[in-house]
């Protein structure tokens, strides 16, 4: 998390209080224990609460990640199949197979499905299959016999796989449907229940087929709607956005989304198409929210900046022009009354009757979860249990019988997929986070590289007098000089004045802290604005940072004593060196010295 020098302060925030959404149905008055969509029997609140609350207890708990595992570059993509087995992609083509345990998973396969980035995913019902799409229009199709062994099918289209597993196919796709979208088709999904296919473009229209002659919407299914003018499913087009998943719920009656660059979360009716929830994830509805103290979780303001800066770079195209967010996805927990998705402050597990955050996973964590897949069942036991052992009070064969639900999810620029559960993170240092892959040649050379002298001010002399006619000026000098900029920020700032050069030291002129000065005319409403670092109010130092983008979240909490007025492709070149996680610069950035004018 952010340094404490930084403006991190006490959290008050409540995991469970509400969170200012807006719906398109009538809110949920409902207590804090109401968690789930359940009828209510005459007199049995009781007994209803508890049924909630066992259905929320079928989630992942604790709010730090368990444990990780590595792939060897970044991981995009994690699915869990009815077959227990969770499958993980990244973007070097690579895909590894792991085994729901007992409690945890074991590794079983890896191998490499393709050349390219792989940019798209899907698991059959009944998890026997396996489908993986690449950057170069290459789908493969994997199936998995008891044994693990998978058998790979390769044709230029999803829809085109060979008929026989264990071969490869022959390039020709079974069908080409060609009036159905008017823009590159880039998700879908199937519901078993409706024999029907969600499909959206990247125009932000939505489309209802069925995946047989004639490829139109459905005739057959009673409630289903007939024109799409009354349905809300113009809602993407009219918003100007693209949905980056369609999600059905476990009987498919619903369907939740999560749409850039608008970031909506979007629950729609399955046959109806009506839009029954909606919750503004934007950016300006963030920053509302932190500024007015109101959001699910105070994030302290430095951090909140970092945070900021890592959702605007979600939505521009990396190194390999893809666009991470398309990688952001929602999903439901098994009884449809939950729906999880990542967001800025953490992961969160929405009520959508109640319209309550009820658990907030990860929020502590420096990084930021996109795409997640959960698990809530009981692996498959080959032993049989008699009446006898089910009776038992022996709490070992309890613990075998125990759920263990896990949620596994990806993160920005990480080649790890992480691990919620209902136990306890290991405390030690470093246990959490298996190196199950070679370190790579540039975090080798990080590794044996050769320490840099230790940053500080300069040696020389620290102090001059200046003699005038009407008497002496004594001044400090020096102070910043050789002092690091040991924090950078892309899209937020870059942070130095701190003699120590890792965020923990600094004094000021006076050889003590000093307290804010603000003003009404002076804002952070512009780039490039220089400002005192801190740790809560009055406690300034010599720590300062310089601004990239408005910030105006930090109004009234730093004090304001300039603005760079030249050199900003300097400061933008700060700006853009590489860091390490702690945002430090793997090259130290010095300041020579500094001339008063």
């Amino acid at each position: 998390m952010a340094d404490p020098v930084l403006g991190k302060r006490a959290r008050d925030g409540d995991d469970d209080k509400p969170e200012n959404v807006t719906n398109d149905a009538q809110n949920g008055d409902d207590s804090d224990d109401d968690v789930g969509p359940m009828p209510m029997p005459a007199g049995d609140e009781g007994g209803l609460k508890k049924k909630r609350k066992a259905l929320l207890g079928a989630s992942p708990e604790y709010r730090p990640y368990y444990k990780s595992f590595m792939h060897r570059d970044t991981v995009n993509f994690v699915v869990v199949t009815k077959t227990d087995f969770i499958i993980t992609t990244s973007v070097d083509g690579h895909l590894k197979l792991w085994k729901k345990q007992d409690n945890g998973i074991e590794f079983v396969k890896h191998y490499r499905a393709h050349v390219t980035p792989v940019i798209s995913v899907s698991a059959s019902a009944d998890g026997q299959l396996f489908a993986t799409v690449s950057e170069d229009g290459t789908a493969k199709v994997s199936i998995y016999d008891q044994h693990y062994q998978p058998w790979l099918q390769t044709t230029l289209m999803l829809l085109g796989t060979s008929k026989r597993p264990g071969t490869r196919g022959a390039n020709t796709p079974l069908e080409i449907i060609e009036n159905l979208h008017r823009f590159p088709v880039h998700v879908m999904t199937y519901s078993d229940r409706y024999d029907t296919v969600i499909s959206a473009d990247e125009g932000g229209f939505v489309e209802y087929w069925q995946p047989i002659e004639p490829f139109t919407l459905p005739k057959n299914v009673p409630g289903m709607w007939s024109f799409k003018s009354e349905t809300d499913l113009y809602e993407f087009k009219k918003s100007k956005s693209i949905p980056t998943c369609i999600t059905l719920s476990p009987d498919s009656s619903s369907f939740v989304t999560f749409s850039l660059p608008d970031r909506q979360i979007r629950v729609f009716s399955f046959l109806t198409g009506k839009l029954t929830r909606k919750y503004d994830e934007s950016l300006t509805a963030i920053q509302e929210m932190q500024q007015a103290g109101t959001a699910v979780y105070k994030v302290e303001d430095m951090e909140f900046g970092r945070r900021l800066a890592t959702e605007r770079e979600l939505e521009l195209p990396g190194p390999d022009g893809l666009i991470p967010g398309h990688w952001s996805n929602a999903v439901w927990d098994e009884s449809g009354a939950f729906i999880l998705y990542p967001s800025l402050l953490g992961i969160k597990v929405l009520n959508i009757v109640t319209n309550r955050v009820v658990r907030l996973l990860g929020k502590d964590e420096a990084i930021r979860f996109l795409n997640i897949s959960i698990y809530q069942g009981a692996p498959a036991k080959r032993s049989v249990t008699t009446m006898a052992m089910a009776a038992s009070a022996n709490p070992i064969l309890a613990d075998k019988a125990q759920r263990d639900p896990n949620m596994f999810c990806t993160a920005y620029k990480r080649p790890r997929f992480y691990i919620f559960t209902r136990s306890e993170p290991d405390n030690k240092e470093g246990e959490r986070d298996v190196f199950n892959e070679r370190p790579t040649r540039e975090e080798q050379n990080i590794a044996s590289a050769a320490p840099i002298a230790s940053s500080g001010p300069s040696p020389l002399a620290n102090s001059a007098t200046i003699h005038t006619t009407l008497g002496d000026i004594h001044m400090r000098l020096g102070y910043f000089e050789g002092v690091i900029f040991h924090r950078v920020i892309p899209k937020f700032m870059i942070q130095t004045g701190d003699p120590l050069g890792d965020g923990t030291g600094g004094d000021s002129i006076w050889g003590r802290e000093f307290e804010d000065e603000f003003s009404d005319d002076l804002k952070h409403d512009r780039p490039y604005t220089v400002s005192m670092a801190n740790a809560g109010p009055g406690t300034n130092g010599s720590q300062f940072f310089i601004t990239t983008t408005t910030t105006p979240w930090l109004d009234k909490k730093h004090t304001i004593f300039g603005r760079v007025i030249s050199g900003l492709e300097v400061v933008h070149a700060i700006e853009n060196v590489k860091t390490n996680k702690g945002d430090k610069p793997f090259e130290d950035i010095k300041i020579v010295n500094i001339d008063v004018e």
